[in-house]
Order: C-alpha cells, then structure tokens, then sequence
C-alpha cells in the first residue's frame, strides 16, 4: 500500500506541487518573515500609494514611535511634508510583539484579514516592521504623495483594538 506512493513522491517533490509554502512575494503568506522587494525607484509594491522605500543616503527627519500594550502608537498622528524621507525610529515598549506597517486604511484593513490566517507572520518590509518586546526597528519612508494615510500593528486583534496612527502628508 506505502509502495505506489514511495514511487510517485519524488516526482511530487520534483514538480513541487507538494509540500511547498505558499510565499507571500508569490500571491500567499508563509510562516515566518516575507518582503517586498527592494527599495528602487520603481517601487511599486505596498504603501506605493503614499510613497516609496527612502534613500539611506538622503537627509531625513528622524521620528519617534513607541508602540504599547494597551494597543496605541505614540504618536498616533505625524504630520510630513510631501517629498520628505522620515527616518521612523519604532520602539516597542511593550511585553507583546507588535509592528509598524505604513499604508491606506484598505491596505491595512486587507492585510490585517490576511494575518489573521498567518498570525505566526512577521514584517521586515520597506514599509513595515514588526519588533520584539523592548526592541526598536526603523522604517525609511519618502512621502511622494500629499493626503491622509494611516499605520498600524497588523497582529491579530491589534488594529482591531484600536492600534492605528494618521500619517497627514502637506
């Protein structure tokens, strides 16, 4: 009975129609850290609606956000000028994991449905972060675009909880 299965499972694992991880570059989310690609010009991947990845070389205006356990962001509202880089310098100052993810509220709302399916899912994107109790990470994020954009912690249950920021672009 094993026999006929022994004899088809390396061709399976040679189409990698099995076993394979859905990859989140690739239309899934994985187990485990995904990106987006890296910071070009082009940058045409998340939060591509307010900007794009900042250069590490250029002048940008360094901002302090500390993200706590009573699912709240300090502060919850950052005001920018359109085409400035913000170096955001994220702290967790909590006991849980959280993370920091720039984006339109669509975007948040659609991704945070997705973790909901991958809790165990961590963030080391151009436009996001996701930091350790007691740690920080920073975000580099040149704002192209004027309007009202948002943030937040896309952990399961914490953008629900109210874990969310306003980024206001002039």
């Amino acid at each position: 009975m094993l026999k006929p299965f022994l004899l088809i499972l390396p061709l399976l694992l040679a189409s990698g129609a099995v076993l394979a991880a859905p990859d989140h570059k690739h239309g899934g989310h994985g187990k485990g850290h995904h990106d987006h690609g890296p910071a070009t010009s082009g940058y045409d991947g998340h939060a591509a609606a307010l900007g794009e990845p900042g250069d590490p070389k250029a002048a940008a205006r360094v901002v302090q956000v500390t993200m706590r356990d009573t699912m709240r962001f300090e502060p919850a509202t950052v005001t920018v000028k359109k085409g400035e880089t913000i170096r955001f310098v994220v702290k967790n100052a909590g006991q849980l994991k959280h993370e920091m993810t720039l984006g339109t509220m669509a975007e948040l709302l659609e991704h945070a449905e997705v973790m909901q399916r991958f809790p165990d899912m961590e963030h080391d994107d151009a436009n996001a972060v996701t930091v350790a109790p007691g740690e920080s990470r920073e975000i580099l994020w040149k704002f192209t675009k004027a309007g009202s954009f948002d943030y937040g912690c896309l952990i399961p249950g914490h953008l629900q909880g109210g874990m969310k920021g306003r980024i206001i672009v002039r």
